[in-house]
């Protein structure tokens, strides 16, 4: 994780109080920062019009907190109503946005960008959990933080639940006086980044620019004591900095030239510590944590990609076909890093996201805006970026660009401040979390779902639900009603013992073998209809056969005239989190028909949940229940 500042924003919300980007002198920089001068200044020819105003679109609608109409975005961002629909529809290709009625929200898979910069900060999946550890260990919230121009941008969040949390999101930008983390980041200011914030704070002197907090004017002179102290400690304390009740106390995460990669940080309240009392209780083992994080972020870093083989990016993907709808049987499908079957051929590469963007504009024509498609892969593709960056040629490689093309989309979100440029290395900043990151790393799994489920539900005319074991019973967490006058009511809630029910069956294949018969003993089954299967011996060969072949259907052996169609969602590890179903009446469709029939929009429905579950929880644990 490096110290990265961001470009200063042209167009659009503003983020902060519009800083510059940051250079390697301090968090801040003057207009005239090596991140800008690489480019030739802020109005070179190379840049992408159509990406700037997609960018545009998209803080617009990760700001509002709520679904916007066109209308709303082009009072938002000033532009033409026939740009923003050009926009809007090519970011619903791409599957960045949703749109129900005339009403445009962001989806999930815009996380992909956050987690873009995430990947290339150093953060791993074992960097989360440890902060998720420590929270348990300290029964109080843990994050950390990397300073983002005049801000302190949250990275990673492991929070309590209790009446009393904390309510900061990943991505939150906070102003660098009003918290511990930006008392450590100001200590290793500059003149000119003072210089910077100073200029900053008196275009905004109660920090409005900064939602996550109410306004509050900081006096400098108080800031800069905090910030001379926290030098001489080596740590931060938050006495009720952001609001009454809150209290923190953060430490430095260094990097290998003694600078602060990331600041750690314990919050609590004042009616569970004193400021005093919870630097007592926590400094030590977060002095402890920040070594062991330090050591895991100079690990070595992977070995760089072989020319044509970076890996593309996964999730901005224009889809010019359908995508496909079967997948394979648990006990079929290879494990992670398995190469092919014997005697088989390897898969063909998927096309790169240059070559399906011109699939799209093939298909769409003036209503798919193929250079801010092209942009947003670029952005993506600085995953890789990880230490001190990737050059050109990779970035060209992950998205089948010409370097020409690649070139102007690194100008461009450099002058939009989600990138920065090194020499002839590029990485991306911290700024990109400000792309909807902060909302959507909050949905629960239901709402994530929840969606897919609407449509699924308008595609087949009969209601859909999502469901997670239990114990011995099914937990509806989610549902969907149907169109039908005569159509199952299932409610989030609603409970039913798993062994006679299509999702039951489908989350029981997905257990260990062991702990499969362990759940189907606990509760022994009984007869709820004639047609319940009870014989333990039974339900053990219908829960294997469903392993097997990848969904449960059960005809009324829950209820006389109750049929169910169910298929596995599973997490970005291969488990089975949840069952997808489809309920409805048995009418005079064979169950075989009626299987056949629902299968392709349970799949289909069940594998758009998955994507935007992957992409959620990648570095933001997303609990099923």
């Amino acid at each position: 994780m490096r110290v990265d500042g961001r470009a200063e924003a042209s167009g659009g919300l503003p983020v902060g109080r519009g800083r510059t980007a940051a250079g390697r002198g301090g968090p801040l920089a003057a207009p005239g920062s090596a991140a800008r001068d690489a480019w030739g200044g802020e109005s070179g020819p190379d840049r992408v019009r159509p990406l700037e105003r997609g960018l545009a679109v998209l803080r617009a609608l990760s700001g509002a907190g709520a679904p916007m109409r066109a209308g709303d975005l082009v009072r938002a961002t000033g532009l033409a109503r026939s740009t923003v629909d050009r926009v809007v529809a090519t970011l619903l290709r791409l599957g960045l946005l949703r749109q129900h009625g005339q009403e445009l929200s962001t989806t999930p898979r815009l996380m992909a960008l956050g987690n873009a910069y995430l990947a290339a900060s150093g953060l791993t999946g074992e960097a989360v959990a440890r902060t998720g550890r420590l929270a348990d260990e300290l029964d109080e919230s843990v994050s950390l933080a990397v300073p983002d121009g005049d801000g302190v941008r949250f990275v990673a969040q492991a929070v309590r639940r209790r009446t009393m949390s904390v309510a900061f999101r990943i991505g939150d930008l906070l102003p660098a006086e009003r918290c511990a983390p930006g008392s450590l980041f100001a200590a290793e200011w500059d003149t000119a980044g003072w210089a910077a914030w100073r200029a900053g704070r008196a275009a905004d002197p109660e920090g409005t620019a900064f939602p996550a907090v109410p306004p509050l004017a900081v006096h400098e002179a108080r800031f800069a004591a905090r910030a001379a102290r926290a030098a001489d400690a080596g740590w931060a304390l938050d006495e009720e900095l952001i609001e009454p009740g809150l209290i923190a106390v953060s430490v430095p995460v260094p990097d290998g030239h003694g600078r602060t990669r990331c600041a750690l940080s314990v919050v609590s309240h004042t009616s569970r510590h004193t400021a005093a009392d919870l630097a007592d209780l926590v400094l030590p083992r977060l002095r402890a944590e920040a070594a062991r994080l330090a050591e895991a972020f100079a690990a070595p870093e992977p070995a760089p990609p072989a020319a044509g083989t970076h890996r593309a990016p996964r999730t901005l993907r224009p889809a010019v076909a359908p995508p496909a709808t079967v997948a394979p049987p648990a006990s079929h499908a290879p494990a992670p890093g398995d190469g092919p079957a014997p005697g088989c051929a390897p898969a063909p590469a998927p096309p790169s996201p240059a070559a399906l963007a011109r699939a799209a504009k093939e298909e769409l024509g003036p209503g798919f805006l193929q250079s801010l498609a092209r942009g947003l892969a670029v952005l993506e593709a600085l995953e890789g970026a990880r230490g001190p960056g990737l050059p050109l040629a990779a970035l060209a490689a992950a998205t089948g660009l010409p370097r020409a093309t690649a070139r102007r989309c690194l100008h461009t979100l450099a002058r939009e401040g989600y990138a920065a440029c090194d020499g002839r290395l590029h990485r991306p900043l911290p700024r990109v979390l400000e792309l909807g990151y902060a909302r959507l790393s909050r949905l629960s799994f239901a709402e994530l779902a929840q969606p897919h489920l609407r449509d699924l539900a308008e595609r087949v005319g009969e209601p859909a639900s999502v469901a997670v074991l239990d114990g011995p019973d099914v937990l509806h967490v989610a549902s969907a009603p149907g169109v039908r006058i005569m159509s199952p009511h299932i409610t989030p809630g609603t409970r039913f013992p798993a062994y006679p029910t299509a999702t039951g069956r489908v989350l029981l294949a997905g257990l260990p073998e062991a702990e499969r018969l362990r759940v189907l003993a606990a509760v022994p089954p009984g007869p709820l209809t004639r047609r319940t299967v009870t014989a333990p011996r039974r339900l053990a060969q219908l829960v294997a056969q469903v392993a097997r072949e990848g969904h449960a259907s059960v005809d009324e052996e829950l209820e006389e005239g109750l049929r169910a169609v169910a298929v596995p969602i599973r997490d970005a590890a291969g488990r089975v989190v949840a069952a997808l179903n489809v309920s409805r009446h048995t009418g005079g469709t064979p169950l075989a028909a009626a299987r056949d029939a629902l299968l392709p929009a349970l799949r289909t429905a069940a594998a758009a949940i998955e994507t935007d579950l992957h992409t959620a929880e990648r570095f933001n644990p997303v609990p099923v229940r």
